[in-house]
């Protein structure tokens, strides 16, 4: 397929497009594509993930069975874990985890077995685009050596390499994967023209001059909001010595129409983006020997933010009831990284728990979107289940922490049974007239 043909497809929607990792980027862009009037064929390796998309059943709560059904029900949709089906693909999209190892080190294992399972099948024509957060560079020294050297065929000339970064937020109801403008790079106008038609007929593009500068874009986002939240948390503490609620402060400084942008403190920081995408960018600066001072400090002050909680918490039970956290039933609310969504990835009650253990709790833990940590995979913590959210079942409880504030917890009946609570998150604050004797902010 020529390069005119490509876009001419994009435009009549008569593409069919790979997907390759059908996790919480992956799958969005499958419905969106589809809703859009393409075909689309998703592979992953998970075969439990195949299986369960083929029978039409989600394994991500915010997008329910009913949207994957829907999806299998326009017959332009097929699951595989098998990469031969994707071979009459006219373009791959590549949306694998792109983790960090304990030494903030990138582990880029799945875009290299993904790039060596696409030239398996590539050919003339094809449009190959990264949607993997990693640091500038990867796709040119990564990849397209990858497909260039397996196959024979050139990126530019052959087929078209591309860079589009995903900027999914998972429960966020205000937009979605049809409504978030996408950012597109590459280093030839006929590669960009041509991932700019795929994209553009979804959602609105926005053009970049290369590669590189479209792999710093997403790093960029995510370390300004690192930063800020690191800087948050940092005048909680100082504000909090002064005996100011840092929480009024943001309230009225929020007002202000221009130059302020709000950020809240926290228990800490979650998901696969903030705590890892900046430091994608700190391991490649030392390659050309530039040291992220910034970008460290904001990671080394969030890194710290649950073992303060967990102080925090201590103190809390010594100075209002007397009870050493050691000998203490602690119950976590809430423990997904953030509100209305089930996704454990990074998320701080995870450290949390771990130290409220280590201390010698007895921790339990409630959430409305995880009724279990089978897919926490986090040491110290094992499988454990949410308890049942009844005056019962709170009543043997000595403390609370809220971690995390999803809606509709009825935190009054939290407030009204358990002594101690510790709130992270100001989820108690119209509470507080009533209950405040016995809420600690941290």
């Amino acid at each position: 397929m020529s390069s005119k043909a490509f876009v001419a497809g994009a435009a009549a929607k008569t593409l069919t497009i790979g997907i390759l990792g059908l996790g919480y980027v992956g799958l969005p862009l499958a419905e969106a594509l589809i809703s859009t009037g393409f075909g689309v064929v998703g592979l992953d390796l998970n075969q439990r993930k195949v299986e369960a998309l083929s029978r039409g059943r989600s394994y991500i709560r915010h997008i329910g069975d009913a949207r994957v059904q829907a999806m299998n029900d326009t017959g332009r949709f097929l699951v595989t874990s098998d990469i031969g089906q994707l071979g009459e693909a006219d373009a791959f999209l590549i949306c694998v985890p792109t983790p960090i190892n304990a030494h903030r080190e990138p582990d880029l294992s799945h875009v290299i077995k993904t790039s060596e399972l696409i030239a398996r099948v590539l050919r003339p024509g094809q449009l190959v685009v990264l949607e993997s957060t990693t640091y500038p560079g990867t796709t040119e020294e990564i990849i397209k050596p990858i497909l260039e050297n397996t196959t024979g065929l050139r990126a530019g000339a052959d087929f078209a390499l591309a860079y589009s970064p995903e900027r999914e937020d998972p429960g966020n109801l205000d937009y979605s994967t049809e409504t978030i403008p996408k950012v597109v790079g590459a280093d030839t106008a006929v590669e960009r023209n041509m991932a700019l038609a795929l994209y553009g007929a979804f959602t609105r593009t926005v053009a970049v001059s290369d590669l590189r500068t479209a792999e710093a874009v997403k790093l960029m986002e995510n370390i300004f909001r690192l930063i800020n939240i690191g800087l948050v948390n940092e005048l909680k503490t100082v504000f909090g010595g002064m005996d100011i609620d840092i929480w009024e402060v943001i309230d009225a400084a929020r007002t202000k129409p221009f130059g302020f942008m709000a950020f809240y403190p926290g228990p800490g920081i979650g998901g696969h983006c903030i705590p890892i995408d900046p430091f994608y960018l700190t391991w490649k600066a030392r390659a050309y020997g530039l040291s992220t001072r910034m970008i460290d400090l904001a990671g080394d002050i969030s890194a710290a933010l649950p073992r303060s909680v967990v102080e925090a918490t201590a103190e809390a039970m010594d100075n209002l009831s007397h009870r050493p956290l050691s000998k203490s039933k602690v119950l976590i609310v809430g423990i997904a990284y953030k509100r209305n969504i089930d996704d454990l990835r990074e998320s701080p009650a995870l450290p949390i728990m771990q130290i409220l253990r280590r201390r010698g709790a007895q921790v339990s833990y409630h959430d409305p979107h995880v009724p279990s940590t089978e897919r926490a995979h986090a040491e110290g913590i094992g499988t454990m289940f949410s308890i049942p959210w009844t005056r019962e079942a709170l009543a043997g409880f000595d403390c609370a922490i809220i971690v995390t504030d999803h809606h509709g917890v009825d935190y009054e009946l939290m407030l009204d049974t358990i002594p101690v609570v510790v709130d992270t998150r100001n989820a108690t604050a119209k509470l507080a007239d009533r209950y405040g004797h016995k809420i600690v902010k941290a």
